[in-house]
């Protein structure tokens, strides 16, 4: 069964509205994605993925670079964030603002186990240091090749990205979660890549 939703309602706040044809859309979509991600084997697919960041798409080593603490079927980055800090990189989680703003972000480092936040997602506490990521790394429930994410709903991620000019945006799935459109509107910030068990894909984000 999927884990419940991480947010009240599933709909963005604080930005202009989208066309009701294109929430529609989204919401229909976002119903069949989780679902679909419910259903499917990540057995080593963390793993799989941090080879291939590490082998094919490797942060420059000054980079301050952000995942997320995995939430049910959501593909672990743990694996590779291990990697990251073993090369010396400098990590951040995320920490859920209020509506209609961008997430913060806040040191972490392997072996510490994040406290419950807003909506019990897992995050730094305030005594982390706040810090600026250069990369982030994110998960969703579906992708296409132009490099448009369907998210939950709320619409973080796209005010943060929005926020973060010059940030390189990687989404974190398994192959089956591609699609060949997703839905998007003139708010929603295209990924500069995808990473799957399967390999790397470049996006059309990508100059």
């Amino acid at each position: 069964m999927a884990a419940p939703h991480p947010f009240p309602d599933g709909t963005a706040s604080g930005r202009t509205a989208a066309p009701p044809d294109l929430v529609a859309a989204k919401a229909e979509l976002r119903r069949a994605m989780l679902a679909r991600r419910a259903g499917l084997d990540g057995t080593g697919a963390g793993d799989a993925v941090a080879h291939h960041v590490l082998t094919g798409l490797a942060p420059p080593r000054d980079a301050v670079v952000a995942a997320y603490w995995p939430r049910g079927d959501e593909l672990d980055p743990r694996s590779l964030l291990t990697a990251l800090a073993a090369r010396g990189q400098v990590l951040a989680l995320p920490v859920t603002t209020a509506r209609g703003q961008p997430l913060l972000f806040r040191r972490w480092q392997p072996g510490e186990e994040p406290p419950p936040g807003r909506y019990g997602l897992r995050e730094p506490p305030p005594g982390a240091p706040e810090l600026r990521p250069d990369w982030l790394f994110v998960p969703l429930l579906a992708f296409d090749r132009r490099g448009h994410r369907l998210g939950y709903g709320a619409g973080y991620y796209d005010r943060t990205l929005e926020s973060l000019p010059g940030a390189v945006a990687i989404g974190l799935a398994l192959a089956e979660q591609e699609r060949p459109e997703v839905p998007a509107g003139p708010g929603d910030v295209p990924l500069r890549a995808v990473v799957t068990p399967a390999g790397i894909i470049h996006c059309g984000a990508v100059d």
